[in-house]
């Protein structure tokens, strides 16, 4: 079941830029206002062409409306997800946590089978978390569109 507005966000470890750099989201996220969107797959086309250029060119404007933070989240590793970020000149703007064994995921209830992505994945997500509490969520119906889960379609 996936969580809901109001839940806490459920702490899992997630990697930034190496396996080695361990997060744990939870924890990241006290006494902040964030926003954390979910995708399929780093550099697969609807994930590189329009859900995340929206969050990067939105970034300044976001925070400059009280968001601390802005993390974008798949189901692979921290290398490929570390040149993901590097590759959209992402740094102080975006920053990309790898849940290579879909434990952010699962505990989101927003894992999703896409074989032709290689087996388990993320289903395409954003939410604005403030001090913990999940105060806004959407999480696409088909798992993988673009109609929900847009920088366009949170309200900060």
């Amino acid at each position: 079941m996936a969580v809901k507005v109001g839940d806490s966000l459920p702490s899992a470890e997630l990697h930034e830029d190496t396996p080695q750099t361990k997060i744990n989201i939870a924890e990241e996220v006290k006494g902040k206002k964030v926003i954390i969107f979910g995708v399929p797959g780093a550099f697969t086309p609807g994930c590189s062409a329009t859900h995340l250029p929206g969050y990067l060119e939105k970034a300044a404007e976001l925070k400059k409306k009280g968001i601390s933070e802005i993390f974008c989240v798949a189901v692979n590793d921290a290398f490929v997800m570390k040149a993901w970020g590097d590759h959209n000149k992402a740094e102080g703007k975006v920053r990309f946590l790898a849940d290579p064994n879909l434990e952010f995921a699962k505990k989101l209830g927003v894992e999703h089978e896409i074989p032709v992505l290689g087996g388990w994945r993320s289903k395409r997500y954003s939410m604005v978390v403030d001090d913990g509490k999940i105060t806004q969520l959407n999480i696409e119906p088909d798992g993988t569109g673009l109609s929900c889960s847009l920088a366009e379609g949170l309200k900060i």
